[in-house]
């Protein structure tokens, strides 16, 4: 069976393991209604449009 030969040190180790945990931002466009960052294929949240329809009634 095979067996380290050295023990692996902790900054080699967390070296290996510290890209695997990153997260990357969401990415955000800008809604051509209002002009607001928006998740993409999602509706907007400010004034409600996808795909050039009203989806969800924001009236206030």
């Amino acid at each position: 069976m095979a067996v380290p030969k050295r023990k692996t040190s902790k900054a080699r180790r967390d070296k290996r393991r510290s890209a695997v945990w990153k997260l990357s931002a969401p990415a955000l466009a800008k809604c051509p209604n209002c002009g607001e960052y928006k998740l993409a294929h999602r509706a907007c949240t400010s004034c409600g449009m996808y795909n050039g329809r009203v989806v969800i009634n924001t009236e206030a």
